[in-house]
């Protein structure tokens, strides 16, 4: 195996940090309209994002930065919350992760995208300081092709927000 880019020895793959998680939006968690509160999904998005972070790193991660968010679709009180999230990028402490939410219809199983968003973690060693990450690998090519589709969407995403703010 050739040795990482960066000269780190570890390299973990996108596949070890694949995390899906699933909520059943209750009135808990909703608006006065019986939908999923934003600040609802943020959470369930965060945690699942940290998940993926601390299974490709093998250690605690704290959240760095959340990029802009659009919300898409609703999701009503009833429907299955589907969050996925995989890390597709890496610097020397940090970890980016691609988390999509989805809501499903318990009943006839049908799907919508409702919300994207991309985050960054950084890896904390045992006394809660920054520590390296492994470098990512994609071995496959639908490691290969998720890591390409998310870092192509984080840069659309950037793109627009300085194009709709005039920065």
């Amino acid at each position: 195996m050739a040795e990482p880019a960066s000269g780190r020895d570890e390299t973990a793959s996108l596949a070890a940090s694949y995390t899906e998680m699933t909520e059943l939006l209750l009135p808990n968690d909703t608006n006065n309209l019986g939908r999923a509160l934003g600040g609802s999904v943020l959470h369930w998005m965060d945690i699942c994002g940290a998940i993926a972070g601390m299974r490709f790193a093998s250690k605690q991660v704290v959240t760095a930065s959340m990029d802009h968010v659009d919300f898409i679709s609703s999701i009503e009180v009833g429907e299955v919350v589907v969050v996925e999230g995989y890390v597709f990028n890496t610097g020397r402490t940090s970890l980016d992760v691609k988390v999509d939410v989805r809501a499903e219809n318990p009943k006839t199983g049908e799907e919508r995208r409702t919300t994207t968003s991309f985050f960054t973690f950084v890896a904390l060693d045992e006394s809660g300081k920054p520590s390296e990450v492994p470098d990512l690998e994609c071995p496959t090519d639908s490691e290969a092709a998720l890591r390409d589709e998310a870092i192509t969407g984080r840069r659309e995403q950037l793109r627009d927000v300085v194009e709709r703010y005039d920065l």
